[in-house]
């Protein structure tokens, strides 16, 4: 419920931020529409293609009109799977946008094919603080300065930290496991600071007259030092921070920064749930509201077809049917819309560990509540449908691992309880307890990393196989190799475990093994209840 509230009072406020400043002429506005966190929806919600054609009416309208992205685009359907992000930068570049930056899942096809797309891109990504560490150089562009309705604007890109472990981990690292790219990251937030002011003021040295902030940051659940209130709080100089990261909607939120001055802080959602319209007066003002599927124009046909052309390429691979779903499996409450799967167990969680365990024939199974993405409706489900509900072409991984080993992991999965965490574990063959009256001593380095836990432990009662865990018990543990090889969520504990399988199959593909070999093709009525099977039990 908290998203739906924020949204409405976002939109109040908005209105309130907009009266208590007076608008000089239309005519000489700046109009900034801005997206986030698109996960490759671009049919989904008000449409890509209805940004679009409102981009070019209000270009027709005499505007100024920029168009802007905060990152995680290419990754998060099928379309962005099967293509490698391709097909996504074709549909962006047929729209044009004049500034772009890499979320953390602009990196998830591996860094050979990041730098492709960004050579892909006609207008290329920016990041002030995404480093080559053996260079100390930025492989992009820290800033871009665009003219616009008379003014020189600065835009700052700026990609979380967290990327190093939201995304998968070795990608960042050399064949020795030694980073050598970095996100100017640090225990305290202060080299991301420095960071995002020198860009900031090298913008201003360059005739920038307005410094906005585009960054993949996030704010509720995001890493607090690197969150975008935080990045306000801590820098001058900047006008506005278009937001993404977190998925969260709010037309206009406001922090002070440095000087005491308010910096406006607006994110659109995720999947085009709404479009950012940031109007910039000439009196250096600002207006921010969200424009929602009802609120803007028919889609721009030209757009329509690019993405028919896109969708066509895979429609034959697409179509193919899997089996059948009994239930609807869920990652959150049918009933509100909320997202469950990473703060709690859900039957999506329990059929995707129970499918991992079987397959992989080992005594339990883990699955991160970030991987999986999508309900599986009731009915006949095809090849597209898995791949929407599991987008990011996870690789199987089975180790063994001292119980203790995995009793770290369940701790790190739970350390943010009640805020959502990526890194929960849904799991299998096992059941425990998350008493969240205990503080989490979770310590976790610079990067993100697990490096122990200092105090009581959080989760209890763990039992597998109906018996309590032995910590120094060998188990085998089924999964991903992005968390038990690569380190994904911070999970370096499983480092150096003996393999068992090392990436024979996708997980789309043990899924698929799963229902049709080891279920009839079809998902029963086990997974009926939508918040599952009692694996998870959690103390408030």
């Amino acid at each position: 419920m908290k998203h739906r509230f924020g949204r409405f009072f976002s939109l109040a406020l908005a209105a309130v931020f907009t009266l208590a400043f007076s608008a000089s002429a239309w005519a000489a506005d700046v109009v900034i529409l801005h997206t986030n966190d698109i996960h490759c929806g671009v049919e989904k919600h008000a449409g890509i293609a209805r940004l679009s054609q409102y981009k070019k009416d209000l270009k027709k309208q005499g505007f100024a009109v920029l168009l802007v992205d905060a990152g995680d685009a290419v990754q998060g359907e099928p379309i962005g799977k099967l293509s490698n992000g391709e097909s996504i930068v074709t549909i962006m570049n047929a729209i044009g946008y004049d500034f772009l930056i890499p979320g953390n899942h602009e990196f998830d096809y591996g860094m050979p094919q990041f730098f492709r797309l960004n050579e892909l891109q006609k207008t290329k990504y920016a990041s002030c603080n995404f480093t080559d560490l053996r260079t100390g150089k930025l492989p992009l562009a820290p800033y871009k300065i665009i003219e616009a309705g008379g003014h020189k604007l600065g835009f700052v890109g700026v990609t979380t930290p967290e990327t190093l472990t939201s995304s998968t981990p070795k990608y960042f690292q050399d064949n020795k496991g030694k980073f050598i790219y970095g996100f100017s990251e640090d225990d305290t937030g202060a080299r991301l600071y420095a960071a995002i002011q020198k860009a900031v003021d090298a913008a201003k040295k360059d005739g920038a007259e307005f410094v906005f902030v585009v960054g993949h940051l996030g704010m509720d659940g995001a890493v607090p030092r690197w969150s975008s209130t935080t990045i306000a709080e801590n820098t001058k100089g900047v006008t506005a921070i278009i937001d993404g990261h977190s998925h969260e909607q709010y037309a206009v939120r406001t922090a002070k920064n440095m000087d005491g001055k308010d910096v406006l802080i607006t994110q659109t959602g995720t999947k085009l749930q709404t479009v950012g319209k940031l109007v910039l007066h000439d009196d250096g003002t600002m207006a921010s509201t969200l424009e929602t599927k009802e609120t803007l124009p028919a889609p721009d046909p030209k757009i329509l077809k690019v993405i028919a052309k896109e969708n066509k390429k895979f429609e034959p691979i697409l179509r193919q049917p899997v089996g059948e779903a009994l239930v609807e499996l869920r990652d959150g409450d049918p009933a509100t819309g909320d997202r469950r799967i990473r703060n709690g167990e859900t039957n999506m969680g329990d059929f995707v560990a129970d499918a991992y365990r079987a397959v992989l024939n080992t005594d339990v199974a883990i699955v991160n509540g970030g991987s999986l993405r999508n309900t599986i409706q009731k009915g006949i489900f095809t090849y597209q449908d898995l791949l929407t509900a599991f987008p990011f072409g996870n690789m199987s991984s089975a180790v063994e691992v001292t119980g203790q080993k995995l009793l770290d992991a369940l701790e790190v999965g739970a350390m943010s309880y009640p805020q959502e965490n990526g890194g929960f574990l849904q799991v299998s063959g096992m059941t425990y307890t998350i008493d969240a009256t205990v503080p989490s001593t979770v310590e976790m380095d610079a990067q993100g990393r697990f490096v122990g836990v200092k105090g009581e432990y959080r989760v209890k009662n763990v039992m597998i196989g109906g018996k309590p865990i032995d910590l120094n018990k060998i188990y085998t543990v089924g999964g991903t190799t992005y968390i038990l090889k690569d380190g994904g969520n911070g999970m370096v504990m499983f480092k150096g475990a003996k393999l068992i399988d090392d990436g024979s199959m996708t997980d789309v593909d043990m899924i698929m093994e799963y229902v049709q070999n080891h279920k009839n093709a079809k998902i029963g009525d086990e997974y009926a209840d939508w918040k599952g099977q009692g694996r998870i039990t959690i103390i408030e």
